[in-house]
């Protein structure tokens, strides 16, 4: 699981996590250039400056490097006082994706104040041919710790895998 763990919060890390993170990360054995360019493609855009929102709607895929975030939409709410990226939510079925590793859900919210990623319906974190499954994840992208709720299957491939 802790690799699971490094997959995801080298993604939120590298979608605009804390200060410190803005070079390459090294967790789990997967590095994260988070120098690298941010791209986001999708069908539309809205932002409204008075309230801090820019909402991407429709194949929101959202790239840097070798990671991949797609989503039915995006919202990113910035702060007011230095307009950094505050808050992520992403909805309408949301895949994190790495060269080795894939993580689904319903939904995700990266509270990058708090520090915490919370991952809700369907779950699924694969690497391999190893998988995990619950209804939630929350991770704590600080601390590196994460708990799953709501009936978590895991399947473990020994020999390496």
């Amino acid at each position: 699981m802790f690799k699971y763990i490094a997959i995801l919060t080298a993604i939120a890390f590298s979608f605009g996590g804390p200060s410190y993170a803005q070079t390459n990360i090294d967790l789990g054995g997967m590095t994260v250039d988070t120098s690298a360019a941010i791209e986001v493609i999708s069908d539309s855009l809205s932002v409204d400056q008075d309230s801090g929102k820019a909402v991407f709607v429709g194949n929101v895929i959202i790239g840097q490097g070798d990671l991949r975030l797609s989503a039915g939409q995006v919202e990113i709410i910035y702060t007011a006082e230095t307009n950094d990226i505050a808050q992520l939510l992403a909805t309408g079925g949301v895949t994190f994706v790495t060269a080795d590793e894939a993580a689904e859900a319903q939904s995700a919210e990266y509270d990058i104040t708090s520090g915490l990623l919370t991952l809700t319906g369907d779950v699924l974190l694969t690497q391999g041919a190893s998988a995990i499954s619950a209804q939630s994840m929350i991770i704590n992208v600080s601390t590196g710790t994460a708990s799953m709720e709501g009936r978590v299957r895991t399947v473990l491939q020994q020999g390496g895998n």
